[in-house]
């Protein structure tokens, strides 16, 4: 695959540097509805310049490029070590010519050596299917949005919830609430219920591999996100925590089987510089189409 290295540095460029048009479309959306003359308006006015300017000049829309994670759906027999190989030497070029920030540090020293590359970073996740197609999906979460995630255990006494939709309802009010003026809202929130809580967290976070104006297939998982979006916009915490209409753009809710003994609801936050991007990519590496 000679043409890998220039697709995936591409990939790297624009997920950076470019918010997806759904996500930008919501921000637009959330503009014309906030009240004329707030400061919510003038905060998500000024999240609007942003990410023209980042577009226009090519450059990283926050200077916390975040963590940087490829999702890779990948055919029966793809060498999977040498496309890793591939992803990290992408990294650092992207970081060497700015399109990442020198973000990645060791947690024992505190040394940052200018790639972002590590242990752990990048984090590679593969999934073979029977199918020829090679869809790489990366996402850049800041650390800002990482550090207000939440994970609780049902029952939860304090918050009168039990182990049903309802009592998933509450936990993840409660979450947003507790995020209040952090994260750089307007927010995101993926979401699992089940799992252990290593899984719990993995798969909240594949949910912001989801369109916004998608719908979940399950009815009660979707009729949760849309309470959830209407009920966190109606507290009144708006736009980095400013007040306003505007507290989430959107949730995505995935449920995950779990053991009898444990029930986790795992709540993931993306900021509202929303990174998220992906290509199909051809036999030699060639980027064949965007994915969102």
């Amino acid at each position: 695959m000679k043409d890998l290295p220039a697709a995936l540095l591409e990939l790297i460029r624009r997920t950076s540097a470019e918010i997806p048009d759904d996500v930008h479309q919501a921000i637009l959306t959330s503009l014309e509805n906030e009240k004329k003359g707030t400061i919510a308006e003038s905060a998500l006015k000024i999240i609007d310049r942003n990410i023209a300017l980042a577009k226009q000049k090519s450059q990283p829309i926050c200077q916390d490029t975040g963590s940087i994670i490829f999702y890779i759906e990948c055919p029966v027999g793809l060498d999977q070590i040498a496309f890793e190989d591939e992803a990290k030497l992408a990294v650092k070029t992207a970081t060497k010519k700015g399109f990442l920030r020198q973000n990645s540090v060791d947690s024992l020293t505190g040394v940052n050596d200018g790639t972002n590359v590590g242990p752990g970073s990048p984090t590679v996740h593969f999934h073979q299917h029977h199918g020829p197609e090679l869809n790489v999906r990366l996402i850049l979460k800041g650390g800002g949005c990482e550090n207000v995630g939440a994970q609780y255990s049902l029952p939860n006494e304090k918050l009168h919830a039990n182990r049903d939709l309802d009592g998933c309802r509450k936990v993840i009010l409660d979450a947003v609430l507790q995020a209040q003026g952090k994260g750089c809202g307007p927010g995101i929130l993926g979401v699992c219920i089940g799992g252990d809580r290593a899984t719990g967290y993995e798969l909240s976070k594949q949910q912001f591999l989801r369109r916004l104006d998608d719908r979940n297939p399950h009815a009660g998982l979707d009729a949760l996100e849309q309470d959830i979006v209407k009920t966190a916009n109606e507290l009144g915490i708006g736009p980095m925590g400013f007040g306003g209409k505007t507290t989430l753009l959107g949730t995505k809710i995935c449920a995950a089987n779990r053991l009898p003994a444990s029930f986790f609801v795992s709540v993931s936050y993306m900021c509202w510089a929303y990174r998220r991007q992906g290509v199909t990519l051809d036999a030699e590496g060639r980027i064949s189409n965007w994915l969102y």
